[in-house]
């Protein structure tokens, strides 16, 4: 049963992301916004909150025991580690194997630009999060004017993009046409190419409601299966959460690639890794600061962060210093996720030495 709605809830975000993509490229359209605002703030925003909302539910909703508020910590932590290392590897991997379909083959002709505003606000922004977790109790007190300082740190992010008027050469062509604008039928007769925005509107609400509804069909099918298999609470909210409630952004940059639009499929997930060191982050600040820290219980927690900071260093050190990015050098994402797998099975099995 539990493999069913698995498979239930796989087909359900799939048909969200593929809706969404096509409808937030129509709202982009519509607001006549640039691309990078498109991929890294709307899609981006849109696509992180099924794994937004698991830790701030644990935190806020879950009685505020230690338990729950770990569940929440590590869910925050493992958004991040996932995007940067798994959705990397994934979005890499299709672009080679769509690379024959591909105008430029692996060569992902994306706006460096983008990319790299993206970055320098995450490495700030998760930098300075993760630093508090090494402050003594007594400094606790400024773990909240850290949540602020993070907030108002996303908010600038935001207004950078939306303030870039820049016309990008990716994505500019004709859209896929509006898969709601047929049950707008008066319109559609009207004029079959072009959809009003409250059709557009309708079509991204639906979309999320799809990605969020199956993200948690898909997590609450995987959390029973970890019980039944014993799996420990750790590796539910560090690995398997995350990996089921990153699907979207895995979806759509998939998507993405294999149109050709590398800037959105990127900005997808960059733009969400920026929202998740600030967003989730600034909750457990603000509502988990004393489970918000480094001890002999969570070092391993932390640890993804730092894996987190050098997949980044990785993948866009190189393409900040060539302004290219092949997507082959997105695998390396994948090798950090699996060596830190191995850290994980390796302190559930005791074999790790106590910190």
């Amino acid at each position: 049963m539990d493999a069913l709605l698995l498979a239930i809830a796989f087909v359900v975000i799939l048909a969200g992301a593929e809706l969404f993509t096509n409808g937030i490229e129509w709202f982009g359209r519509k607001l006549e916004l640039a691309e990078g605002a498109v991929g890294s703030v709307l899609a981006a925003v849109g696509t992180a909150l099924p794994e937004t909302m698991i830790p701030i539910i644990a935190i806020t909703f879950g009685g505020g025991g230690e338990k729950t508020d770990a569940v929440g910590i590590g869910a925050i932590l493992g958004a991040p580690f996932m995007l940067s290392t798994l959705a990397m590897f994934v979005t890499g991997a299709g672009v080679i194997l769509f690379r024959r379909r591909r105008r430029f083959g692996t060569e992902m002709p994306v706006d460096t630009g983008v990319l790299v505003h993206d970055i320098r606000y995450f490495v700030a922004a998760y930098a300075v999060a993760i630093a508090t977790a090494f402050l003594p109790l007594s400094l606790g007190f400024l773990k909240p004017i850290v949540a602020v300082g993070l907030v108002l740190w996303y908010a600038l992010y935001v207004k950078g993009h939306f303030d870039d008027e820049r016309a990008e050469g990716e994505g500019e062509g004709d859209l896929s046409p509006l898969r709601f604008h047929r049950f707008d039928r008066t319109a559609h007769r009207a004029d079959p190419s072009v959809p009003r925005l409250r059709i557009v509107g309708a079509q991204v609400v639906f979309a999320l409601a799809c990605i969020i509804g199956g993200a948690y069909l898909f997590v609450g099918a995987v959390n029973s299966l970890a019980a039944t298999l014993g799996v420990s609470e750790l590796l539910l909210a560090l690995v398997i959460a995350p990996i089921a409630t990153e699907l979207p952004e895995k979806f759509n940059s998939l998507i993405w690639v294999r149109q050709g639009k590398d800037t959105l499929a990127m900005g997808n997930i960059t733009g969400a890794m920026v929202f998740q060191s600030a967003i989730p982050t600034a909750v457990a600040l603000v509502l988990a600061g004393d489970q918000w820290r480094v001890t002999s219980d969570s070092w391993l927690a932390f640890a993804s962060a730092g894996m987190s900071l050098l997949a980044v260093a990785l993948v866009f050190g190189p393409m900040g210093r060539r302004a290219r990015l092949d997507g082959r050098a997105l695998l390396v994402g994948g090798l950090l996720y699996v060596v830190y797998l191995a850290l994980v099975g390796a302190e559930i099995a005791g074999f790790l030495p106590a910190f």
